[in-house]
């Protein structure tokens, strides 16, 4: 009995419900549900989501707070705790960058080696990682010995 009680309480709509609903259009909706963004099943060529997913969806982006300016980034160009590319805008890229410098203590000295290892569980390419922390005066570098500026202010983060 109970099990026919679950089955009363799915409930489905098409992708064009979905538009109809949000008063989005019918391509939005679909390439939400392509990229996963929106949970969906695809059965056949058409778009099936359960009410229930549809409501969380938009419980978790219509009621959430502003995100600051460095959240924006780092989930733009973070997956699963790793890089996916510097951004070629300075004000992310040095996000990026503060990322992984607080992965550093300041003031520790450390040797090329030892940086590299901890970059490269961020980012593969360790060598311009390490540029830039040189360029931007994170960090500063002397006989092959790096050490984290104490000096370096971290950007502001401002909500957008």
């Amino acid at each position: 009995m109970a099990e026919s009680n679950n089955r009363a309480d799915l409930k489905f709509y098409t992708t064009q419900e979905v538009a109809d609903i949000l008063k989005m259009n019918v391509q939005v909706i679909a390439r939400k549900l392509q990229q996963g963004n929106i949970p969906g099943y695809k059965i056949g060529k058409d778009w099936r989501i359960a009410e229930k997913d549809l409501l969380q969806w938009i419980e978790k982006f219509s009621n959430q707070k502003k995100r600051t300016l460095s959240e924006k980034v780092l989930g733009s160009f973070i997956k699963g705790g790793r890089v996916l590319s510097l951004p070629a805008q300075r004000k992310k890229k040095r996000y990026i960058l503060e990322y992984i410098l607080k992965q550093f203590e300041p003031g520790v000295v450390y040797k090329e080696d030892e940086i590299n290892r901890v970059i490269m569980q961020y980012y593969d390419d360790f060598c311009t990682v390490r540029r830039e922390f040189i360029m931007e005066k994170m960090m500063t570098r002397s006989g092959g010995k790096y050490m984290r500026n104490t000096s370096y202010k971290f950007q502001p983060d401002y909500r957008s």
